[in-house]
C-alpha cells in the first residue's frame, strides 16, 4: 500500500477547474456588485460560509470540530493516528471592500487537497487537517489574526471573547449569534505543522513573473490607536495663528509617519488607515482628532527606531501647535522565521512541479506568523494582479491558484509521509 501510494503521489495533482469553482462558488456569501467580497468575521455572512465550508468538508469524509473561538478544524484520519496532523488552511472572514482570494484561496485549496487525496484513493501516514481561522482580518474586532493568536498562547480565551467591535458587540455574543462558539478549548487541537497558501497581496512575483513565492518569514507589525486633542473654536473669527487645529496636526504628522517610513527604505511602511474628527461642524477648527497608525519592517531594531522617531515627531507638533497628540500601541507583533524544513519541503514542491520561484517574506500579517511561535509553519505564495488586496478588485488567476494548490498538495505530502518526529 505505501510503495503504491509513493508513485501516485508523486505526479499527483489537484483539480484547477474544482478549485476555481468553490472561490467563485463561495464568492456568493456577501459578494459586492463590485465583484468583491464583504464578509466580516462572526457577521451572518460569514456563519453562511461556515455551514458552507462545514458541509463541504463533512461531504469530503473529514470530522469538523469547532473551538470555543470559532475556528473550524477539519480531520481526516492517517495510518498512524498517534502522530500529531498535518494543518493547512488560512481564513474565510474578508475586509469590508475584500476580495474573492485573500484568504480564501488558502482554506478552499486545502479542501482540494482533500479531494484530490480522496479521488486518488492516497492515505496519508499522518492525518491531514484543514482549518479555517476565525478573524484573521482584523476589520471588525482588534487585534488581527486573534484566533490563531490565541491558540499560540498570545491571549486567553476569555481575553478575545470579551473584545468589542464599534458598535459594542463582543466577539462571544457575535460567535453565539451564528452558532459558532465551540464547546473543544482553544489549543486543545493539537497540529504538527502548518502551511499556509495565499496570495502574495504584493507585486513581486507578479512583476519577476514568478508563479511561486516561498516564504521564508513574516515582517514584523506595530498597531497604535492616537487621539489629538487641540481646542474647537469659531472658523469665521479665529485667526489662523491662534487656532489649535487637532486635524492640521493629523495632517502634519501623517506626513511625518510617511518621511519616518522612506527612512528606512525599501522595507518599511507606515499607515493611517482610519481618521475621523470627533464632533465635527462645518465651521467648527477640529478640536479632537481619533486615528488609526500601522508600521511594519521585517526588522525588530527597525521597529524600535521607528516607534521612537514617531513619538519623536508627536512631541515636536504637539509642542508647536499647542495640543496633545496621545499615541498608544496596542499590539506588536515581532518579526517571525518560518521553519527552515517545511520552506525546504515548499521550495523541493514547486521545483518538482517545474514552477518558477523565489524566496520571500511575508510583507502582510497571516495565522501562520501566529503558529509559528508553537509549532513548524510556512507560507507558500501566488501571484495576485498589480499586487493589488484588500480590494473589489483583487485578482489572481485560474492557473496560478491551481500552481499554489499544487505545492501546497505536494507539500503536504512530504511532510504527512515523512518518518515521524521524535519528541523531546
Amino acid at each position: 500500500m505505501a510503495e503504491m501510494n509513493l508513485s501516485k503521489t508523486h505526479n499527483l495533482r489537484s483539480d484547477g477547474s474544482r478549485l476555481w469553482s468553490t472561490i467563485v462558488e463561495t464568492a456568493a456569501f456577501g459578494g459586492t456588485p463590485a465583484g468583491g467580497i464583504n464578509r466580516l468575521t462572526l457577521s451572518p455572512e460569514d456563519g453562511h460560509v461556515r455551514d458552507w465550508f462545514r458541509d463541504a468538508c463533512a461531504a469530503a469524509g473529514l470530522t469538523v470540530t469547532v473551538d470555543a473561538l470559532g475556528t473550524q478544524y477539519a480531520l481526516r484520519p492517517g495510518r498512524d493516528m498517534s502522530r500529531k496532523p498535518i494543518a493547512f488552511g488560512s481564513h474565510l472572514d474578508t475586509q469590508p471592500t475584500g476580495g474573492k482570494f485573500d484568504g480564501v484561496l488558502g482554506v478552499l485549496a486545502g479542501l482540494e487537497v482533500i479531494r484530490s487525496l480522496n479521488d486518488a484513493g492516497i492515505e496519508t501516514e499522518a492525518p491531514l487537517l484543514v482549518v479555517n481561522w476565525t478573524n484573521e482580518e482584523g476589520s471588525r474586532f482588534a487585534p488581527a489574526m486573534m484566533a490563531s493568536a490565541a491558540y499560540a498562547g498570545d491571549f486567553t480565551t476569555d481575553e478575545i471573547l470579551a473584545k468589542r467591535d464599534a458598535a459594542g458587540i463582543t466577539v462571544a455574543d457575535a460567535l453565539d449569534a451564528i452558532g459558532y462558539r465551540g464547546s473543544e478549548a482553544v489549543g486543545a487541537q493539537a497540529i504538527g505543522a502548518f502551511v499556509e497558501l495565499h496570495i502574495e497581496q504584493g507585486p513581486v512575483l507578479e512583476a519577476e513573473g514568478k508563479t511561486i513565492g516561498v516564504v521564508e518569514g513574516g515582517q514584523g507589525i506595530m498597531w497604535f490607536d492616537g487621539v489629538i486633542t487641540g481646542f474647537e473654536s469659531h472658523a469665521g473669527t479665529t485667526p489662523m495663528p491662534r487656532r489649535r487645529d487637532a486635524l492640521l496636526a493629523l495632517s502634519e504628522f501623517a506626513l511625518a509617519a510617511e518621511t519616518i517610513a522612506l527612512a528606512h527604505a525599501p522595507s518599511a511602511v507606515a499607515t493611517i488607515g482610519e481618521a475621523a474628527i470627533l464632533a465635527p461642524s462645518r465651521n467648527v477648527v477640529p478640536g479632537r482628532v481619533a486615528f488609526t497608525l500601522d508600521v511594519r519592517d521585517p526588522r525588530a531594531t527597525t521597529l524600535d527606531a521607528m516607534e521612537s522617531a514617531l513619538r519623536d515627531a508627536a512631541a515636536d507638533i504637539s509642542g508647536r501647535r499647542r495640543l496633545e497628540i496621545a499615541l498608544t500601541r496596542i499590539w506588536r507583533k515581532e518579526p517571525v522565521p518560518f521553519d527552515p524544513a517545511i520552506v525546504a519541503a515548499i521550495d523541493a514542491a514547486a521545483e518538482s512541479l517545474g514552477h518558477s520561484r523565489r524566496r520571500i517574506i511575508s510583507g502582510a500579517g497571516h495565522d501562520a506568523c501566529n503558529l509559528a511561535a508553537k509549532v513548524p509553519a510556512a507560507m507558500i505564495f501566488v501571484p495576485c494582479k498589480d499586487g493589488i488586496s484588500h480590494n473589489e478588485s483583487e485578482s489572481a488567476t485560474q492557473a496560478d491558484c491551481a500552481a499554489g494548490a499544487d505545492v501546497l498538495l505536494q507539500t503536504v505530502l512530504r511532510l504527512a509521509n515523512a518518518p515521524a518526529p521524535t519528541e523531546a
